[in-house]
């Protein structure tokens, strides 16, 4: 109207019709798939049925890569008044601490969980090694009878099912254990109902809340020491192998893998069988 005003007027008047400072706040899910709920039914229907056959269903993922050294921590913790813990005052990766990548497995079953701490990269070659390590340490001794073990994992990272890589390290991991690889996809964009996010991960990252990861034993004593209520226990080791991004696999390499399709969403819902031996 031509009147020349302050901020400060500006701001008033703004709080006076209900207005304030406000952050982003994360609701939107984005498109849903249209066969989202079909497949979590179809998730749900898969692990029932193996849990009541005693076979063993494990949850997977990566947790996000931590940089290792006297770095400010999310979260606070109990110090005496006035003496904070000193880390550094920017967040520049030490070429000789590294990062870490924690890769977990979740056993639905037995509330118990096996993370690999990887000091490369978050590849399939690593989650599949992670598995394997977790197969060898504690599931042939829980379930030395099976022959199927049932996987679910997100739709992305490093067990993106639309990667040939993945594909190509599951038959490892059958032909390792020699076990029938049953995986099951959540839909893109629900992530967050894996088992592994809030009945491990989610613990692990309140014990180490406030804490710099000032080492990789730290982080693996960590990891270790979280427990729940309900009687959550955690083994953590160290993966110092080297796993390299962008590794192709080529047509002969992928077809290779025995794999079987399930007849709903078979690019979420399939099986691969260890290789079949020919005389």
């Amino acid at each position: 109207m031509g009147h020349d005003v302050v901020d400060r007027t500006v701001l008033r008047l703004l709080k006076a019709k209900g207005y304030s400072l406000q952050a982003n706040k994360k609701t939107r899910e984005g498109a849903q798939h249209p066969d989202r709920d079909a497949q979590f039914e179809h998730i749900n229907a898969t692990v029932t049925e193996a849990l009541k056959l005693g076979e063993p269903v494990i949850s997977v993922d990566a947790k996000k890569r931590e940089l290792v050294g006297d770095f400010k921590a999310v979260g606070r913790e109990f110090q005496p008044k006035g003496t904070p813990v000193e880390v550094r005052g920017h967040d520049f990766k030490d070429k000789q601490l590294g990062h870490a990548i924690p890769y977990g497995v979740y056993d639905l079953a037995a509330d118990e969980g096996w993370v690999s701490v990887g000091i490369t990269s978050d590849t399939a070659q690593f989650a599949v090694s992670t598995i394997i390590s977790w197969w060898e340490n504690l599931g042939k001794v829980r379930y030395p009878e099976t022959r199927r073990l049932t996987i679910t994992a997100d739709s992305g990272g490093s067990n993106n099912p639309r990667t040939r890589l993945w594909r190509h390290e599951l038959q490892r991991l059958a032909d390792t254990t020699g076990l029938q690889i049953r995986v099951c996809h959540f839909p893109p964009g629900t992530s967050k109902w894996n088992k592994i996010e809030h009945r491990m991960f989610s613990f692990v990252s309140l014990n180490w809340r406030g804490k710099p990861l000032e080492s990789l034993e730290v982080i693996l004593s960590l990891i270790g020491a979280t427990t729940t209520s309900t009687g959550l226990k955690l083994y953590a080791q160290l993966d110092q192998g080297t796993y390299e991004r962008g590794l192709e696999i080529t047509d002969d390499q992928l077809a290779t893998v025995n794999i079987t399709r399930h007849t709903f969403h078979g690019d979420w819902n399939y099986t691969v069988n260890p290789s079949i031996i020919e005389s």
